[in-house]
């Protein structure tokens, strides 16, 4: 069977992770996949309903002992560790900090603000004829909305895309400071992706905490320097660290990503271009299509706290069980014709924000919102964009990520 979910050229051509995931879903969905050593190798769990029953039950399943695929010890975890590698209390505890700025009643007060960065961040776009639709669309919208999110200047969004690219392309030599697996790498062993920009981060979220300490204020800095968790326990320094580079990395990566693939896809299929233009209604909807084709993480990892069956084998306590969402959002159990692009598909159950668990994405509700108000104005523009170059792909087998998508537009 052709498949290694380890080698991260396989994850840059844009057809062979979808070509893996379809042999292992039809031929072995609880997968062993062996790592180059000192790692242990990791059952691949590529199935909906598999990826579902994980992510409900935290009690077999735990985060604890980290979501990605690198091994770390206790005394790693301890100093890594954000809200993602947290189960129970203490999770939902973190969790609720900030659980209301990220609900419909904040999130829908930002839609006349949205609405008019989407235009302005199109005009600025299409007036220039042909442009990165990453780098002048798709990475600076969501940066901008975390920046007034965060309440830091707009000056300061080149930067904080910059972090995020050099952290999540850990992997990616055209990001990275620090390959991960190099020798050097280990030298950030107790840094976030054990990457050096996070340090950066840090830096540049203490200054925040230290100016907003104290002040009332709605941003989440505020809130999360100020508020007490509902378990009593304040957050810590370092707590605070893990908070605030979490925010700064999934906040601005996952939008970005998502936007590229759905343009992507949209320009790669003019026929479904053209029915969301001939009706805009649709574009709700079409952004769950967005967001099953395009999944911007192809996988979380758990890790199995007692021996336990799933799909006919035999897992151990401490092996390492990876959800591969990529693969079930186009499982033919769920989701028909799932390798057809189609806009107006209604039977849309993905996996893209988690499933059902305590752990399903904070940010799902801002995501949907920025992507729809996002192609309610770029579709009725979209009419004669052309891809005019190649669309590498970042080389890794978390994120599923674009680096550019070079395009040409009719000047208004």
């Amino acid at each position: 069977m052709d498949v290694d979910l380890v080698n991260l050229d396989n994850f840059t051509d844009g057809v062979t992770p979808w070509r893996m995931f379809h042999t292992l879903r039809h031929n072995d969905p609880v997968y062993w996949q062996p790592e180059p050593e000192p790692s242990s190798g990791f059952w691949a769990i590529t199935k909906h309903a598999d990826v579902v029953r994980i992510s409900k039950d935290t009690e077999t399943f735990t985060s604890a002992k980290f979501v990605n695929l690198e091994e770390v010890d206790d005394d790693q975890i301890a100093i890594r560790a954000s809200m993602l590698e947290m189960d129970g209390l203490r999770h939902r505890a973190l969790r609720g900090l900030l659980q209301r700025q990220f609900g419909p009643t904040v999130i829908n007060q930002y839609a006349e603000f949205l609405r008019g960065l989407t235009v302005r961040t199109l005009d600025a776009a299409f007036a220039k004829g042909r442009f990165d639709f990453v780098a002048e669309v798709a990475a600076d919208f969501p940066i901008n909305v975390l920046a007034r999110l965060l309440d830091v200047p707009e000056s300061d969004t080149r930067q904080l895309i910059d972090w995020g690219n050099r952290i999540i392309g850990n992997t990616d030599p055209d990001y990275a400071d620090v390959l991960l697996g190099s020798a050097e790498s280990d030298r950030y062993r107790d840094l976030p992706f054990r990457s050096p920009a996070s340090l950066e981060v840090f830096a540049y979220g203490r200054e925040l905490a230290r100016q907003r300490r104290g002040v009332s204020g709605a941003d989440l800095v505020s809130k999360l320097v100020n508020d007490t968790p509902r378990d009593g326990v304040p957050l810590s320094a370092r707590d605070f660290d893990n908070y605030f580079l979490l925010l700064v990395v999934a906040g601005n990566e996952t939008t970005r990503h998502a936007i590229t693939h759905a343009m992507l896809a949209l320009l790669q299929h003019p026929a479904q271009l053209a029915k969301l233009s001939d009706d805009p209604s649709l574009i709700p909807g079409a952004v769950e299509e967005f967001l099953r084709w395009g999944t911007p993480v192809y996988h979380f990892r758990r890790t199995a706290v007692r021996d336990v069956e799933l799909g006919g084998k035999q897992i151990k306590a401490g092996d390492k069980v990876v959800m591969w969402y990529g693969s079930a959002n186009r499982d033919e159990e769920v989701f028909d014709d799932p390798d057809t692009f189609d806009v107006t598909r209604t039977r849309n159950d993905h996996v893209t924000f988690g499933k059902g668990g305590p752990h399903v994405c904070l940010g799902g509700l801002l995501a949907r919102t920025e992507m729809r108000i996002m192609f309610e104005e770029l579709v009725p523009r979209a009419a004669g964009m052309r891809l005019t170059g190649d669309v590498p792909r970042v080389r890794s087998n978390f994120v599923n990520g674009i680096k550019e998508l070079p395009v040409e537009v009719g000047r208004r």
